[in-house]
């Protein structure tokens, strides 16, 4: 075991915030006859590693400081894999804490703080997946990703009720995703986190998963698993705040050392925690190493970014004199802007095969554009404005839906602005807003078809898309970190019906090229008519590479069964109805074309020719061209 190596170069790297491998050199690693430790506490007087090896006695193993670079080195003689450690840290203004390590591979379990001494030693099996992902990532390919919360997708109740861990869910989850179609799955933080109710978002350990649900090891199994089954990883990722917990980052060695000090800068006042100052060279080249780490440590094909908005503006949820402006008078945080540009430029230029997801709320131009453009370099970004205006829109009785119709096409103004992923997401189905089913206007019957609406005019709409889990088996209730999904609902037709309609959906958005080659281009999307407010009606056409036939999406969003209603299309012969969300195996009434309908010679919306179809009540229909058409 070779432990820690910690070069000249790589603290000038580092000094200088361009180091990209921090894990490699900082933390603590076994070796063949101990352990190494460094930390980087340029502002202690003194700093020593404590642990269960030496009675927790902050005399007993003093590190050295390494120069002026401010990291803290030794090695410890008799300490093994698995073995209990933090960093005892006095300050120069006689501040004294012990603390978890920043750069620690795991820690004890919450509500217990302290690192563990371990590797990243795993035999690897998924380099089929690893040589061809490029092609399974790229923004021409299908992306529907299955949004998961390892702690309460399936638990044990006759154990307590507790979440199975990563070795336990890797062939339940591996094998429901991919019988459901889903392409990739996204995993909520699973960083070390010391509040189970923050879902992860509050990381104290930016390089260790979480040991509630087993080792780093075990974890590896897991995106193993997923791999080898053909399913991508996505992982969410935190730059944007941490936790002030006492054994955490805050406040490190006895100085603001990661977190502004300015709490106008520091402070975040909605999460109640630390904000990165990421002006400063050694915190940007931790978050890039940690993003990294990841990255080829655990294989992910991506990272999601939470709450880029936040960090892209000086004055987000702050009022007036709360916060301080740049150095141009503005509210744009350049610091944040430059590592997040850092970030991209970085994991790219290692890893062009993996995506970037921000997670942003504004309309900050150039998201997922490259860096070389102007853009912030991000692959793609959560579509949030189509998400609020889709639901608001859906959520009113269908009667006053024609009075809200821009609602539902606002969309299509800014469709290609950027690289998009359509998110419905746990953040829609916590705090008191309900299930995506709870927020169904009309009886029990329209509250399911309006829902099987709702996923067939996304999962037709230009973009990836993302769905939480949960929300495939319609669940009565909002989510909650601490229990299981309601799996029981799946023996009741009109649930099982959803999850059937969901997985039908994720496999013709796959094998239908119109549905997901143009996702990110305009040359994807064409309306055939929008302005339908009166009969809350919308028709467009998807459109593939030349030589895929176009998928025609007729949406009546009223529960009005509308016969002989006409749709222009440019080819004639027999369109194939690939997908009605009103079909009786889904739940619906059963109002359809009986699988077919022939173009007639009838001119409609501009077009030589027209369908003419039987649309069923709140219901979404999918047509194929002809071939050749």
């Amino acid at each position: 075991m070779a432990g820690l190596r910690l070069t000249d170069q790589d603290l000038h790297f580092f000094n200088e915030g361009t180091h990209q491998r921090l894990w490699e050199c900082l933390g603590a690693r076994p070796t063949a006859s101990g352990a190494s430790f460094r930390v980087w506490a340029p502002d202690a007087e003194r700093v020593s590693v404590i642990g269960d090896f030496n009675g927790w006695d902050p005399r007993a193993h003093p590190l050295v400081s390494r120069a002026s670079s401010g990291t803290w080195e030794g090695e410890v003689a008799g300490v093994a894999r698995g073995a209990l450690y933090k960093f005892w840290i006095r300050g120069k203004n006689g501040h004294e804490e012990a603390k978890a390590d920043p750069y620690g591979l795991m820690h004890e379990t919450p509500p217990k703080s302290a690192s563990v001494v371990w590797d990243l030693d795993y035999a690897w099996g998924d380099q089929a997946w690893m040589k061809a992902r490029a092609e399974r990532n790229s923004t021409r390919a299908p992306m529907a990703i299955y949004e998961v919360h390892l702690g309460s997708w399936r638990r044990v109740p006759e154990e307590g009720d507790r979440p199975l861990g990563y070795r336990e869910i890797a062939p339940l989850l591996a094998a429901y995703v991919r019988d459901n179609g889903f392409t990739h799955v996204e995993l909520m933080p699973v960083m070390e986190h010391p509040f189970g109710g923050s879902w992860g978002y509050q990381v104290t350990g930016y390089f260790a998963p979480t040991s509630r649900y087993g080792t780093p090891q075990d974890f590896m199994y897991l995106v193993d698993h997923l791999h080898q089954a053909g399913i991508g990883v996505i992982l969410d990722w935190v730059p944007a705040h941490f936790p002030t917990d006492a054994h955490g980052l805050a406040l490190f060695d006895g100085t603001h050392l990661y977190e502004h000090a300015d709490p106008r800068l520091g402070f975040h006042p909605d999460w109640r925690s630390a904000i990165f100052n990421y002006a400063r060279h050694e915190v940007r080249a931790f978050l890039v190493s940690s993003a990294r780490f990841w990255l080829e440590a655990f294989h992910a094909d991506g990272l999601r970014v939470d709450g880029v908005a936040s960090m892209l503006y000086l004055d987000y949820s702050r009022e007036e004199g709360q916060w301080i402006p740049n150095r141009d008078g503005g509210r744009e945080n350049y610091a944040a802007i430059d590592f997040l540009r850092q970030l991209n430029e970085s994991v790219y230029g290692a890893h062009p095969d993996i995506q970037t997801i921000a997670e942003e709320s504004t309309s900050w131009p150039m998201v997922s554009r490259p860096t070389f453009m102007g853009g912030l370099g991000f692959g793609l970004k959560w579509d949030m404005g189509w998400m609020h205006d889709t639901l608001r829109y859906l959520q009113r009785d269908t009667v006053h839906r024609r009075f809200h119709h821009n609602e539902i096409t606002f969309r299509s103004l800014y469709a290609f602005h950027e690289s998009f992923v359509l998110p419905l997401s746990h953040d829609e189905v916590v705090h008191g807003k309900g299930s995506l089913l709870n927020k169904m206007p009309g009886d029990r019957w329209q509250k399911f078809a309006n829902l099987r609406l709702l996923f067939a005019y996304m999962y037709s709409q230009p973009g990836k898309k993302l769905l939480f889990m949960g929300s495939e088996i319609a669940q009565w209730r909002e989510w909650s970190h601490d229990v299981s999904l309601d799996w029981h609902l799946l023996e009741e037709p009109a649930h099982e019906g959803v999850r059937r309609l969901v997985a039908d959906l994720n496999r013709a958005y796959t094998a239908e090229p119109a549905l997901h080659a143009r996702d990110t281009e305009a040359s994807g999307f064409e309306w055939i008519d929008g302005s339908d407010a009166e009969q809350s009606v919308l028709a467009y056409a998807r459109k593939g590479e030349d030589g895929h036939p176009p998928v025609v999406v007729v949406v009546n969003f009223t529960p009005v069964v509308r016969h002989d209603f006409r749709v222009g299309v440019w080819a004639g012969g027999a369109w194939t109805e690939i997908l009605n969300t009103d079909s009786e195996i889904y739940g619906g009434s059963g109002v359809g074309n009986l699988g077919r309908a022939v173009a007639e010679e009838v001119p409609a919306h501009g077009r030589p020719r027209s369908l003419r179809l039987s649309l069923p009540p709140l219901a979404a229909v999918w047509l194929r061209a002809p071939e050749g058409a």
